[in-house]
């Protein structure tokens, strides 16, 4: 089928759109959702003659600039009165759902509700603690804040560890994204601290295949690419991670790497990560459904609502 009429026929059949408001994450999508609306309900609504014009033109002409600042802007508002973020279970997460439902409910016909799901939160009770053993001389590394004099950082949803002896690395060939490096590593990561570089696959894929080859703790290191490259990085494994975890700057994941991969220098790590027990918490997301179409013939666009503690989130769109 050309491409002219591959496009002739999705503008003839009836769309059906779900729309969710993801909760949980860092990216901010909703002015793409608000397109998204605009777009879709012309094409539920529009004739569907031959001459129709294609989903992907109907898009690109409702995009208005100064209805994205509009949303932008009430972001920011909310952030601005709920201490500068919105991020998820706080006032300013919530205000934001609010806003979402509302602007759906005002602008569309769409059938809208809000579920709930519990996620896991993540705080520290102390300052996590990476001291490395190599041939017998140990070493200490600094936690810190400030990512660019810190040699690492604690990974957000790492569960606990409090390491009693030094436990042995093995390096992960390559960046540790397939099955094939996990299981060229030597020795072998069966209840060893893997130590893998950043790189290719996501973090969260890092942290499976650990997971799955059963380590004891994941170090993950960045991979000195270039300058910004170099200082450890804030990042989570995510909800479903439970495996002990650090973040290392560049130098200090290349000396721990090089040492584990020479057996003859024992090298091994202790690791003291002090979690929090904290409650789960009920996130909300939204999803608006059209009323009209075919269900065997739906469309899904989903986007976070939320920001980091850190700051409103809005340069993310």
């Amino acid at each position: 089928m050309s491409e002219q009429a591959e496009h002739s026929s999705i503008s003839n059949r009836s769309l059906k759109l779900i729309i969710a408001g993801i909760a949980a994450g860092i990216v901010i999508t909703i002015t793409i959702l608000g397109l998204a609306i605009a777009i879709f309900v012309k094409i539920n609504s529009s004739s569907t003659s031959d001459s129709s014009p294609s989903a992907g033109s109907l898009l690109g002409d409702s995009i208005r600039i100064e209805e994205l600042m509009d949303h932008l802007k009430e972001f920011q508002r909310i952030a601005t009165a709920n201490n500068g973020n919105r991020a998820v279970s706080t006032l300013g997460f919530n205000q934001t759902l609010d806003y979402i439902r509302d602007t759906l409910a005002i602008n569309t016909d769409f059938v809208v509700s809000n579920k709930y799901f519990p996620i896991r939160q993540f705080g520290l009770n102390s300052d996590p603690i990476l001291t490395s053993s190599i041939n017998g001389v140990d070493k200490t590394y600094i936690y810190s804040k400030n990512l660019a004099t810190a040699d690492f950082y604690h990974i957000d949803f790492s569960t606990a560890a409090d390491f009693s002896t030094f436990v042995p690395l093995t390096a992960i060939p390559n960046v540790g994204c397939s099955d094939v490096d996990w299981r060229n590593a030597n020795p072998p990561p069966n209840g060893k601290v893997a130590i893998v570089k950043r790189g290719i696959c996501a973090f969260s894929d890092k942290g499976a295949l650990a997971a799955k080859y059963n380590v004891t703790a994941l170090l993950i290191y960045n991979d000195g690419a270039s300058p910004d490259r170099v200082s450890p990085i804030a990042i989570a494994l995510g909800q479903e991670s439970f495996l002990p975890a650090l973040f290392l700057s560049f130098p200090v994941g290349q000396e721990l790497a090089n040492a584990a991969l020479n057996i003859s220098n024992n090298a091994g790590v202790r690791l003291i990560i002090n979690v929090k027990e904290l409650p789960l918490s009920p996130v909300g997301n939204i999803c608006a459904d059209t009323p009209t179409g075919d269900a065997n013939q739906t469309i899904i666009i989903g986007s976070h609502s939320d920001s980091v503690p850190a700051g409103p989130g809005i340069n993310d769109n």
